[in-house]
């Protein structure tokens, strides 16, 4: 089993990617709101982190979700990104977000399919 996560900048699509994944037959995921480093730089009072400001201030988004799913293989898990790209773009692009996967040891309280 795989664990798929995805940052997602672009909340917008974030009802889109959900049906996507029923669609390929991944029934579950948990979704967290959640913001990025740059976004709490913004919200620092700190003058040394004001510095940083200017230089994140374009690529800071509000908040994003992230999105956590755990999948039988780690093709799923592949099949599942190569779908979010084509919603959102290519995650190669700046400011769509970030996917990764990690293998799974054990997984416990899982609905068996």
């Amino acid at each position: 089993m795989f664990l798929l996560v995805l940052v997602l900048n672009r909340k917008e699509c974030l009802n889109k990617i959900l049906a996507k994944f029923l669609e390929i037959n991944i029934k579950g995921a948990t979704i967290l709101d959640s913001r990025g480093m740059g976004q709490a730089f913004m919200e620092c009072e700190s003058p040394i982190v004001g510095g940083l400001r200017s230089l994140l201030y374009d690529q800071c988004r509000p908040s994003n979700n992230t999105i956590f799913s755990v999948v039988e293989s780690k093709e799923k898990a592949e099949e599942a990104i190569k779908e979010i790209e084509n919603i959102i773009g290519s995650l190669g692009k700046p400011g769509t977000g970030i996917a990764f996967t990690l293998s799974l040891e054990s997984v416990i309280g899982l609905a068996k399919p």
